[in-house]
């Protein structure tokens, strides 16, 4: 698959993911009438199976990451090549964006409006760490051994830590900065975002090389190692 045809379905999940964040909050908010918690369920709802969908109708084409971390941690994996590192990061920044102007226009907000939602201090900022690290040890978790699974055990995570985090769990370089962008129930101020990006790179990286030392990928030249790798491509392929 090409990197333009991969960056195009990298910047349209991200997009409907933005899109679905954003405007199920407006929405909650609206329908609840001031009730934060209803507000928070109906956006943790929406998000964890609008972001199981989106990596299940893109999966095959791109990955779909949809989250600059992950695609980071899959290049220090080396299963994406560094050259095509920054076509996904645009792609999804951009579609991030891109998702933010589709709810606004959809619910009759400016297109861009800076928001004033104060998320800042050091609880917030654990929690970003805590919620991209345990992000990514579930994709690399899942991806070693059920590869099907990944789809919607990022959707079941998501769902969860949004309630345990106590920044209800961005866990996305893109999403926070597009969230930034967004008067809403969704939003960060953009004063708050630089310190939630950096957590959330923090605890990829964090994650990415606690699962290398815990779970070593195995190499080997044995016939059974070799059948497992098959049989584990084969999964992949059908998957996406």
């Amino acid at each position: 698959m090409s990197i333009h045809r991969r960056t195009v379905a990298e910047a349209l999940g991200t997009a409907l993911l933005l899109a679905t964040i954003i405007g199920s909050g407006i929405m909650g908010e609206r329908l609840a009438f001031g009730q934060v918690a209803i507000t928070l369920l109906v956006n943790t709802l929406a998000t964890g199976a609008g972001l199981t969908a989106f990596i299940l109708a893109f999966g095959s084409i791109s990955g779909a990451h949809f989250n600059p971390v992950v695609t980071l941690a899959e290049a220090i994996q080396r299963r994406l090549i560094w050259r095509d590192v920054p076509f996904y990061i645009f792609g999804q920044i951009a579609g991030a964006f891109a998702g933010v102007v589709a709810a606004h226009l959809m619910f009759g907000e400016p297109l861009f409006f800076a928001s004033a939602h104060i998320r800042t201090g050091a609880a917030q900022w654990w929690s970003e760490f805590v919620a991209t690290f345990g992000l990514l040890l579930v994709i690399e978790g899942c991806r070693r051994k059920h590869i099907a699974a990944v789809p919607f055990a990022v959707g079941a995570y998501i769902t969860a830590a949004y309630w345990f985090t106590a920044s209800t769990s961005f866990a996305n370089p893109a999403v926070t900065l597009a969230r930034a962008a967004s008067d809403t129930f969704a939003g960060i101020r953009p004063v708050d975002a630089p310190a939630f990006v950096f957590a959330e790179l923090l605890g990829a990286l964090a994650a990415t090389m606690v699962f290398r030392w815990m779970a070593p990928a195995v190499r080997g030249n044995n016939r059974s190692g070799n059948n497992r790798t098959g049989q584990q491509k084969r999964k992949l392929k059908a998957l996406f």
